[in-house]
């Protein structure tokens, strides 16, 4: 679990008036991510998939990652050489259980390579 985000600091974004009467997670870690973004998976977006519903999930990069962790089943250790490229749809075709029936493609796979080295390269 990642240290809570001190109040008050530049990265505290509790007193943003877009976030007013929500409660701001203090915590940005992979775990925290994926705690709240899987009952969304398990729930609204497992309904629209049931139904035979196409579903494009656009989110942060956490959320992303907790997803592909849970689909292609990544190990904690892996989990954290994984970088989602930015705006490269990753498709994956799911079986009746909601696990990918083969291993999810980029659309552009040199353009999603390029991005994520992009990304891996953030804040060096």
């Amino acid at each position: 679990q990642a240290p809570a985000i001190e109040a008050g600091t530049e990265y505290d974004h509790s007193s943003d008036p877009r976030y007013t009467g929500i409660a701001v997670p203090r915590p940005e870690c992979l775990k925290a991510a994926i705690a709240r973004f899987m009952p969304y998976w398990k729930g609204p977006l497992q309904d629209d998939l049931r139904t035979g519903q196409t579903v494009l999930v656009v989110a942060h990069g956490n959320s992303l990652r907790g997803l592909v962790k849970h689909l292609d089943q990544i190990s904690d250790e892996d989990i954290v050489g994984l970088n989602i490229p930015t705006g490269q749809p990753l498709v994956y075709t799911l079986g009746e259980d909601f696990m990918p029936e083969r291993p999810g493609e980029y659309l552009d796979p040199e353009a999603a390579a390029e991005a994520a080295a992009a990304v891996a390269n953030q804040g060096r």
